[in-house]
């Protein structure tokens, strides 16, 4: 029997988090995508803290009404790699959280890079 979206993003997310793990130095950028909003954190798994985060629910970004979601996540991954750079962390190890990289993850991620993470 095939899989549901549901239950196929989640294996792949488990799949991608038995190889991948966030330290200190290093810590996991973590995606969630819901339908309306976009979040990121920044995780040291070692001591299972966040380090930083970043949401499409922020106060600057929750304002702009005529935007796509795209764009929106545009300005997460912009404000998730200042959050980052202000705690001294540059680089991170990207988890997609089972998405597929295109889209909304794709503009996130790469604008993080040109906000100065390096991934």
């Amino acid at each position: 029997m095939a899989l549901s979206k549901v239950e196929r993003r989640l294996r792949i997310r488990r799949r991608i988090r038995k190889k991948i793990s966030g330290t200190a130095e290093r810590p996991r950028l973590s995606v969630f995508r819901s339908n309306t909003n976009i979040y990121v954190q920044l995780i040291d798994d070692v001591k299972g803290k966040t380090l930083a985060s970043a949401s499409s629910q922020v106060k600057g970004i929750a304002e702009k009404t005529n935007i796509t979601k795209t764009e929106q996540a545009r300005l997460v991954g912009q404000l998730a790699a200042k959050n980052a750079l202000e705690k001294g962390i540059t680089e991170v190890v990207f988890d997609r959280g089972g998405n597929l990289y295109h889209g909304r993850v794709k503009a996130l991620a790469d604008a993080a890079r040109e906000g100065g993470l390096k991934f």
